[in-house]
């Protein structure tokens, strides 16, 4: 029997199957592992490499594997070998978050509960495949998780449980995506409590309806990143170019060019930069002039009058250094820009 209580009923431990695949599932996992609730099986995405390397960590096999939970890793979790193997499973309830595959009506209809979702933003905002990064992106002050009783459509159920969380100004999606992962953790297990209590009060036959409708006209989209994303456009804000810095950490990170009279552009990420104060950019600077280079950084123009300062940088090939140590190697001349 469940521990926690919802009123005077107590509910009856549920057979679990888990999709999941990056680290923003793993906490959920552990949470449902120590509740009283069964775990069949953990599906996952299976590995793939490119020639000659290893594949990406798994972080939710990893985490099956260490359990000694059953983990399938189906091509295609759609196809019929798929739905014949979860219908093996009789699972009552799925329960999914980051896994990177849509769900047919077919998968969704095999347990009786349905399916449920953990989303790491306050749906319908930000729907799609990185909404912690696209929620840094927008300056979005807040944001959250939600649970939701899931459709095929993408990220449009009905929200059974939301939980708000603030994003302080120098939040990187690392680090908003642990903190939302550990918030979703419980959140999912008091989803699945008012699902089990309004599985008890519907009438038989009746189908099997929990949660708030999302308004479609409020959805924004996150869709996944590229490497195109992370690469400077000098025009934007300062500001949309500092939170870029931090929304794209650990991946693709932010990317720009130095253009060097005779030679070839370098490519530098920038790691670490801050908005310069409010300073009367030159009216005749275009976006991607240096305006100063010293031990305190390297001070860019940026669009709407606004510069921004590069503390820390990697240069293709090379290590990370703070400006000065670039500097030192790297003298600006008149002229250079980056592009």
């Amino acid at each position: 029997m469940r521990g926690r209580l919802t009123g005077m009923q107590a509910f009856r431990s549920l057979r679990l199957v888990v999709m999941g695949t990056g680290p923003f599932a793993v906490p959920m996992f552990e949470a449902l592992r120590k509740s009283p609730h069964q775990i069949a099986a953990v599906v996952t995405r299976p590995d793939r490499a490119a020639p000659g390397r290893r594949p990406p960590k798994n972080p939710m096999r990893e985490a099956a594997v260490a359990a000694q939970v059953p983990v399938l890793d189906p091509e295609r979790v759609n196809d019929d070998a798929s739905v014949a193997a979860l219908e093996e499973l009789a699972p009552d309830l799925l329960v999914v978050c980051d896994y990177g595959q849509i769900l047919s009506p077919r998968v969704l209809a095999i347990p009786p509960l349905g399916a449920i979702n953990l989303h790491g933003s306050l749906l319908p905002r930000h729907r799609g495949a990185a909404p912690v990064q696209w929620a840094i992106l927008a300056g979005d002050p807040i944001t959250g998780v939600s649970v939701i009783h899931m459709t095929p459509a993408l990220d449009a159920g009905a929200v059974i449980v939301a939980r708000a969380a603030p994003i302080y100004p120098g939040d990187t999606a690392v680090d908003l995506e642990r903190l939302l992962a550990d918030l979703g953790a419980d959140a999912t297990l008091e989803a699945i409590e008012r699902l089990q209590a309004a599985a008890t009060l519907r009438a038989a036959g009746e189908p099997l309806v929990i949660g708030t409708p999302q308004d479609a006209a409020q959805a924004t989209r996150a869709p996944r990143l590229t490497k195109a994303d992370g690469l400077v456009n000098w025009s934007l804000p300062a500001k949309r170019i500092e939170r870029m810095r931090r929304a794209l950490e650990p991946w693709p990170r932010v990317t720009a060019f130095l253009q060097r009279e005779g030679g070839e552009p370098l490519r530098i990420v920038l790691e670490d930069v801050a908005v310069a104060p409010d300073r009367a950019v030159a009216g005749a600077v275009a976006p991607g002039a240096i305006i100063a280079a010293g031990d305190d950084g390297i001070v860019v123009a940026c669009g709407e009058g606004t510069a921004i300062t590069i503390r820390r940088l990697v240069p293709e090939g090379r290590r990370s250094m703070s400006a000065a140590e670039f500097l030192r190697g790297h003298p600006i001349l008149p002229g250079m820009r980056f592009g």
